[in-house]
């Protein structure tokens, strides 16, 4: 992804695969290994990111690459055990929750969310992406859970410069232009309900508010926040130790200097300090889109789950069929217009699933049925059920200029040259 990450931590943006083949046998090749560790080491010696670390997983073998420092210019070394800001690789976590609720029939995918989201019955729809806010029609019928998983609910972040739109100025005023509201759930999804739509629910996929949603439907539908929620089913079945909403204070010390970049001059500058930022304390608001911290040893044990159709190490956390629906294109060719539009940021990928792109396509070296996603703030975690690989990597220093999503990329044509 592209775009500026601004003080208040919002994000402005300038064949069918689930079919997966089977796990190609091998494990991990030592020059493959050489090979990547030498494409890491180049942006880290240049000062472009101050550290990183980097996974691959295949079978049983696991290597893990870990480089630089916590800050810019500091002495403290990154470790294997960092732990970094998960930014919107946070979205598969949520949508695997939200499938938990789906399998213990607690949600269905096409019913309505009116009884459990009532903030957002009745929806209007703007007449154009452009028009005034009392410029609407009737939605033409409700919100689903699928709408909200597939990112088609008919909300979400608008792909143009800053108040191009009167939605845009409403979403400001509003205080929903933030990944870190100073209000609560209840709240949030109040003054959500005070907008009208962008697009009938169902017409068109728009990125990232579905999950936010989510998170604050999962915590109505079970009866506890939606952290507890997630670490009852999620984090803690799959021994995700250190994934949560924030660092506590005896782990701080392994939360990097997070950065961004001067859109002048392109030289890093703080976004958020460890101690006494943005994650040293629980926040008000647990975004379902954007809101967790994890390291990559965590990551990976998700995606192994979803490697294994939804079980790890004799830990069943999905069945085999939901994690099959989740990572398979659920969306339409006419659903994929926008996101395809902006086709190195949203598009590379082909599909989308719930809460995550998948692979469609043979682009790069990434097999078709590849699925996963990428973080703002410097992070990737996909895996892919033909080569049965996992790759995490994590850095402090956000999409908001070249030199990271680039870093990204070269990580993915490396890590596939590990394959033994």
């Amino acid at each position: 992804m592209s775009g500026t990450w601004d003080s208040k931590g919002g994000w402005a943006t300038q064949g069918r695969a689930e079919e997966h083949a089977p796990a190609s046998g091998g494990g991990l090749s030592a020059a493959g290994l050489d090979r990547m560790r030498e494409v890491l080491a180049g942006p880290v010696e240049s000062g472009a990111v101050p550290g990183l670390v980097a996974l691959v997983g295949r079978g049983d073998e696991t290597h893990v690459e870990v480089m630089g420092t916590l800050s810019a210019g500091g002495d403290e070394p990154m470790r294997r055990d960092t732990i970094f800001r998960m930014a919107s690789a946070t979205k598969p976590v949520t949508a695997a929750a939200a499938m938990v609720l789906v399998e213990e029939c607690r949600l269905r995918l096409d019913d309505p969310v009116d009884p459990w989201l009532p903030e957002l019955a009745d929806r209007r729809v703007l007449r154009s992406l452009d028009a005034p806010l009392d410029d609407t029609v009737p939605a033409h019928r409700p919100i689903t859970l699928r709408d909200l998983l597939t990112f088609t609910f008919g909300f979400g972040a608008v792909l143009a410069a800053p108040d191009t739109y009167p939605v845009q100025v409403a979403i400001r005023e509003l205080g929903l232009d933030t990944t870190a509201p100073d209000f609560g759930p209840d709240e949030w999804i109040r003054r959500l309900g005070e907008l009208p739509l962008m697009r009938q629910p169902g017409e068109l996929w728009q990125y990232h508010t579905g999950s936010d949603v989510l998170g604050v439907l999962i915590a109505r539908v079970a009866g506890q926040p939606f952290e507890t929620f997630l670490r009852e089913r999620i984090l803690d079945p799959l021994g995700m130790k250190d994934t949560g909403f924030h660092v506590p204070e005896d782990k701080i010390h392994r939360l990097p200097v997070c950065y961004a970049h001067d859109p002048g001059t392109g030289a890093l500058t703080v976004w958020d300090e460890a101690a006494g930022g943005k994650y040293s304390k629980p926040p008000v608001f647990a975004a379902g889109g954007d809101g967790l911290v994890s390291t990559a040893d965590d990551y990976h044990a998700f995606y192994r789950m979803l490697l294994g159709k939804g079980t790890l190490g004799g830990v069943r956390v999905l069945s085999r069929a939901s994690v099959e629906l989740m990572t398979g294109d659920r969306l339409t060719p006419a659903q994929k217009t926008e996101k395809d539009a902006f086709g190195d940021h949203f598009g590379r990928h082909g599909g989308y699933g719930f809460g995550m792109a998948v692979r469609t396509h043979r682009r790069d070296l990434a097999s078709p049925g590849q699925f996963g996603w990428d973080g703002g703030l410097g992070t990737s975690a996909y895996a892919d059920p033909a080569e049965g690989l996992v790759g995490v990597l994590l850095t402090q220093t956000a999409q908001d200029s070249p030199d990271t999503p680039n870093l990204i990329r070269d990580f993915w044509t490396a890590a596939y040259q590990t394959l033994a």
